[in-house]
Order: C-alpha cells, then sequence, then structure tokens
C-alpha cells in the first residue's frame, strides 16, 4: 500500500500509532506533520489493524481504514463483511444489507454473511426475507450446535411475530397462444363421418398483453402459538379486446397453530372467483386444510387438501365440485438454492360428465440465488388426465390427455428502481389430447417489475 493511500486513511488519526501492537510487523513510518503520519503498510496489515479497531468497538477510527482497503479488490469479501458489521452495530441497517449483499452476489456460500444479512432484515422488520436467510444458512452442515440453535429461535421468533406481508408484479407478457386453443384448422367429427372446420376465434391467437399480479397476507397473533391467517391473490391479465381477458381472485381465512419444532397446521374458508372473456368463468368457495413440518438442514415436508364448489356463467356443465391433494419435499441445496418435489392429484367431478376428470401428476423445480446478484429458478411438471366419458360428437371414446409444463425464471434483486426489482418469467404448456381440439401448444414470455413489501 502507498504512503498517499495510508495518508488518506489515517488522516486525523495518529491516535492508531499508539494502538500499534509490538507483536505485529512493524510499519514503516516516514514521516509526521501537523499530527498526520505517512506510514507504509501492505493491505492484509491494514486489515488486520481494522479487525482489531472493530473489535474493540471503535467504529469511528475504522472507518477510514476500511475506506482504503477498497483499493485492494482482493480483500473486498473481508472488508464489506467488516463494514457490514459496523454498520449493522452502529443502526445504519440500509448500509449493513448492501455489504452484507455484496459479499453473497459472488459468493452465495459464505453462511456467515447470509446469517448477518438475516440479521440486519429482521432488525428492519422484513421477517419474510430473513426467514428465507436463515432457512438457507441451516442448510450448512458445518455450523456449530450453538449457531443452529440460535437460528431456531430467530426463525421461531419471526413466526411468532409476522404479521403482513404484501407483493406487487407488474409487467407485460407476449403470448403465442392467448386464447389457450388448438393451431389445427380441421378436427375430427363422428357426426357423419365428416370433419368440423375451425373459425379463427376457435384456434389459437398471438398477442401481448399486459399483467397486474398482486399477493398478500394478515397473521393476527392470539398467542400459544395460536392465529388467525387471512391470504388473497389476485391478477389481472389484459389482452386486446375482451374474449381472452382473464381475470382471478381467491381469498382465504382461518386458525393456524404452531406447534413445538416449528410444524404448522392452518385450517381455512376460501372464496374463488375468475373471469374469463368478459363472464364470470367460476365463482364459488370451500377450504383447505396446510400442513408444513420442518426437517433437519432446510429442509422441509408440505402437504396441502382443497375443496371447493364452483359455478360458471358458461353452463351447469362446467359447475361442480374441485379437490386436490398437494405433498411436496423441499431442500436447500449448495447453501443459497431450494430443490422441490411434488406429487399431486385434483378431481373435478362437474355438471357434464365429458368435463368432469381425474388428474396425477408431479413437478421437479429449483431456484434460488446465484453470483453476480441474479436469482433464478428451473421447474417443470408431468400430468395425465383421464375424462369420465367421451365428448358427444367428437368421439366415441373417453378423453385421455398428457399435459407438460415448464417455467424458467431470471430476476435481479439486487438492482432496485423505486423499490422494483426487474425479472424475466418464461412459461411454455403443452397439452397432447386423444382429440385434436384440444392439442395445445403455448409460449408465453413475462417481462416485469416486482416489489416485495
Amino acid at each position: 500500500m502507498t504512503g498517499r493511500m495510508a495518508r488518506a486513511a489515517l488522516a486525523g488519526s495518529a491516535a492508531l500509532l499508539v494502538a500499534w501492537s509490538p507483536t505485529m510487523p512493524s510499519p514503516s513510518l516516514e514521516a509526521c506533520d501537523d499530527g498526520i503520519c505517512t506510514l507504509r503498510m501492505t493491505a492484509p496489515q491494514l486489515l488486520e489493524e481494522a479487525e482489531k479497531l472493530v473489535t474493540a468497538k471503535r467504529y469511528a477510527e475504522a472507518r477510514p481504514l476500511l475506506a482504503a482497503l477498497h483499493s485492494a479488490p482482493e480483500l473486498s469479501m473481508e472488508t464489506h463483511f467488516l463494514e457490514g458489521f459496523v454498520a449493522t452495530e452502529t443502526g445504519q441497517y440500509d448500509e449493513a444489507a448492501k455489504d452484507f449483499r455484496a459479499i453473497l452476489r459472488d459468493r452465495p456460500d459464505v453462511t456467515r454473511a447470509r446469517l448477518e444479512l438475516a440479521r440486519v432484515l429482521m432488525l428492519q422488520g422484513k421477517d419474510a426475507a430473513a426467514d428465507h436467510h436463515f432457512r438457507l444458512a441451516e442448510e450448512d452442515s458445518d455450523l456449530p450446535p450453538e449457531i443452529q440453535r440460535t437460528i431456531s429461535e430467530a426463525r421461531s421468533i419471526i413466526r411468532n411475530r409476522k404479521n403482513w406481508n404484501f407483493n406487487l408484479d407488474v409487467g407485460f407478457a407476449p403470448d403465442s397462444n392467448v386464447n389457450n386453443a388448438t393451431s389445427a384448422r380441421l378436427i375430427d367429427s363422428i357426426y357423419g363421418n365428416n370433419t368440423i372446420e375451425l373459425d379463427e376465434q376457435a384456434r389459437a391467437r398471438k398477442g401481448i398483453g399486459q399483467m397486474l399480479g398482486l399477493s398478500g397476507g394478515v397473521r393476527l397473533r392470539l398467542g400459544d402459538g395460536k392465529a388467525i391467517l387471512i391470504d388473497a391473490d389476485g391478477q389481472v391479465i389484459n389482452q386486446r379486446g375482451t374474449s381472452a381477458d382473464d381475470i382471478s381472485a381467491l381469498i382465504a381465512a382461518g386458525p393456524e397453530l404452531t406447534m413445538k419444532g416449528g410444524a404448522r397446521l392452518s385450517v381455512q374458508a376460501l372464496g374463488v372467483r375468475r373471469w374469463y372473456g368478459g363472464k364470470i368463468a367460476q365463482s364459488g368457495g370451500g377450504a383447505r386444510i396446510s400442513y408444513q413440518q420442518p426437517l433437519a438442514q432446510g429442509q422441509r415436508l408440505g402437504f396441502q387438501i382443497d375443496g371447493r364448489r364452483v359455478e360458471s356463467g358458461y353452463g351447469d356443465a362446467y359447475a361442480g365440485w374441485q379437490t386436490s391433494a398437494y405433498a411436496t419435499y423441499e431442500r436447500v441445496v449448495r447453501h443459497s438454492l431450494v430443490a422441490s418435489a411434488t406429487l399431486f392429484a385434483r378431481r373435478e367431478a362437474l355438471g357434464l360428465d365429458a368435463y368432469s376428470n381425474s388428474e396425477f401428476g408431479g413437478a421437479l423445480g429449483i431456484g434460488g440465488e446465484l453470483p453476480l446478484g441474479i436469482n433464478a429458478g428451473l421447474s417443470g411438471g408431468i400430468s395425465r388426465v383421464l375424462f369420465d366419458d367421451p365428448l358427444p360428437i367428437l368421439s366415441p371414446d373417453d378423453r385421455r390427455d398428457w399435459r407438460f409444463n415448464a417455467r424458467a425464471y431470471l430476476g435481479a434483486r439486487s438492482v432496485r428502481v423505486l423499490g422494483f426489482s426487474p425479472s424475466l418469467t418464461y412459461t411454455y404448456n403443452r397439452a397432447e389430447s386423444s382429440l385434436d381440439l384440444y392439442r395445445t401448444s403455448r409460449h408465453r414470455l413475462q417481462v416485469g417489475l416486482a416489489r416485495y413489501f
């Protein structure tokens, strides 16, 4: 390190020379003038002295040394950590979070930085984000038992005090099949052994829609591990005209019980409504039961059962009961990614047996933090759908479908514009059906801005 750099770091802090440990290699003192001393130090020596000052809680004296260390990029991780620690201890939580995130952008595997970031987020009241990072840190098998207990206690505090959350997502979405229809022009019919020609409105159409997504919840604590949960979700997709406009909303409310070990059980009444093409496609209500069981080292099991009765503005044939069951296993991998596997079953018992069906399938996914402040995720699923009866006119046989889906997500939460972060989501859906009318393929790209409150 040059004398000029050291002079900038030590201006007004000649007292540091007195604090120099005699057991350290002595720096070369060149000159002192009016209380400002010039000395030669290596970057590691400067870092070591800064660490001593931080340990002694002499933060004001440590700051100029840490500022000088920005000229030593090989020590950027250590510098950001010390600066983040100093900022935390002096109540500058926004600056502290930036420093710890800077470390994780390049090294998502640095558990100590993740724990410090979680602590800062918790101090800021950002409990959902704090719990996410605590969970990722739990995966580290090298954590001492006392640190594991501290993380468990912190997550318990978060669960007990978490009161609300709200997310907002806006953007536009180019779509290869806005009406999720077949691209075939002719389909087979058993009526008179003829084919049916579909008009343009009944076939797949391209478009670019505008999207608005809202989700949030309130948790009203009743004490002793008991709470009332109120959750709401809504999405609006606006296409050109009204025939493919899609609006959906869900609200759920009910009690939650948190048990020893962090297991949670909730029972919620729910109401749902969906408008498609300007009509009420579904409207109704029901209930859902959810259970989550945390396991060791960032693993978790989840189960959900959902049942609802719906009516439809498209006719009684589309009204009836919908039930579903899900089982999900999650685990943290490589310190910053969450992998999941899901099995599910659904049943639709509708007014017309030809529309009633049973579906069974599964999905795999992985997502989380990557270097350079990137968040990314990949997922895919497959299911088999069996319909109860043949569809009149089209086939003498019961309809059978295979459904495939894939999703890729890329976001940059490290980039903030008025609190919003950019994101890019690609989804692909395909249905291989025994009936031509229901063979569909759909590509959709969503470019958006998301904010997490």
